[in-house]
């Protein structure tokens, strides 16, 4: 929840069927603030096929090739990867154009 109040409250919430997502107090919390909850069916990997592939490609192409000198190096090397390679692609999946 700490995320709630660092970044404020988003529309919905997604995730997958665990425990930590599922139970009362957490739910609560999120209706609290009238986020929606959405969670994914049992046995739908399809659904996190686009961000695996990106974790991936990010840790394989970005951050196993180079030794970033500090932590604000990295972030800034991740974030003109993110930008520059997988930008456009983002945006599509973002507004749903794909």
């Amino acid at each position: 929840m700490k995320a709630l109040e660092r970044y404020g409250s988003p529309n919905i919430f997604n995730s997958d069927q665990g425990s930590q997502f599922t139970s009362a107090e957490f739910t609560q919390k999120l209706l609290d603030k009238n986020i929606k909850i959405s969670m994914d069916g049992k046995g739908r990997w399809i659904d996190n096929v686009f961000i695996e592939r990106l974790w991936r490609s990010l840790k394989y192409e970005e951050v196993y090739l180079k030794a970033d000198s500090s932590p604000k190096e990295a972030e800034i090397e991740i974030g003109n990867y993110l930008s520059n390679d997988w930008g456009p692609l983002l945006i599509c999946v973002i507004s749903g154009s794909y």
